[in-house]
């Protein structure tokens, strides 16, 4: 199953609850875009969505569509480089005696952190990007890229290689375990938390337990 990071990608997008009525000039556009397109997905499946169908249920055009989003695959990758910033951000401002595993790891926390408030929406958005093909590699180049910008952080910190490459390819598989936990479970813990305890995992595993 694909992770969203995603998902955490979508972060950035307020999304509130559309208004029919509203002009195509209302404010957070986008989140409303956004939000009709994943309601869309769902119903109706990726594939079968036109930009003009997202555009009418969220009472805008599909010219104000163009606007905040490339095409409709854009809509839930949206907000990427933002998320990546805060990872980035998060694993550089980590205490100098902090292992690189545990920087970089903290740059994904950072980043569930912020999907906490967001479940349903992440866990819907997971399910129409695991049912189409072209989206879960278009997520997994998104995860390869986060991965990659990791581990980049990290040699700003003095970690030379394959160390940095390693810690951020393994940071990003503990973010997609305990992501996939968090979409997955009836009542689960949070996700930072669960990140914490994927973390734990993978030391248990590497150290022969």
């Amino acid at each position: 199953m694909s992770v969203s990071v995603v998902t955490l990608a979508q972060m950035s997008v307020t999304v509130i609850p559309y208004d029919h009525d509203m002009t195509r000039w209302e404010p957070n556009a986008a989140g409303r875009l956004a939000q009709a397109a994943l309601e869309l997905y769902s119903e109706r499946g990726f594939e079968q969505t036109t930009v003009a169908e997202i555009a009418a249920r969220a009472g805008l055009t599909e010219r104000t569509f163009f606007r905040h989003f490339a095409d409709k695959r854009e809509v839930l990758f949206a907000g990427a480089d933002r998320l990546q910033e805060l990872v980035v951000t998060a694993v550089a401002s980590a205490p100098g005696s902090a292992a690189p595993i545990d920087a970089a790891v903290a740059g994904v926390e950072a980043a569930g952190a912020l999907l906490q408030e967001r479940r349903e929406y992440s866990r819907q958005r997971q399910t129409v990007i695991a049912a189409n093909a072209e989206l879960r590699e278009r997520e997994l180049i998104k995860l390869a890229s986060l991965a990659s910008a990791i581990a980049e952080a990290l040699r700003g910190r003095g970690v030379e290689d394959p160390a940095a490459s390693l810690a951020g390819e393994a940071a990003i598989a503990v973010f997609r375990i305990a992501f996939e936990s968090w979409t997955s479970k009836t009542k689960p813990r949070d996700l930072p938390r669960l990140i914490r305890d994927s973390l734990d995992e993978l030391r248990a595993v590497t150290a022969g337990r």
